[in-house]
């Protein structure tokens, strides 16, 4: 993942799910290496639904 692309799935997290500044540093000290875990890891720490999850994945096949 591009960092812009990477800035731009911030982005989305923030503003349009409405994911907190706090569940987001959470999941970022915990995620592995990979930036695409990030989805992963916020969901496997109940800080986003599964609906929200199938969002972030519909947003990432189109982005």
């Amino acid at each position: 993942m591009t960092p812009s692309r990477y800035s731009r799935l911030i982005n989305f997290l923030q503003e349009d799910l409405a994911i907190s500044a706090a569940s987001l540093a959470v999941a970022l000290r915990n995620r592995d290496q990979d930036p695409g875990s990030l989805t992963m890891t916020l969901w496997q720490y109940g800080l986003i639904t599964l609906e929200q999850l199938e969002q972030i994945y519909d947003w990432l096949e189109t982005a």
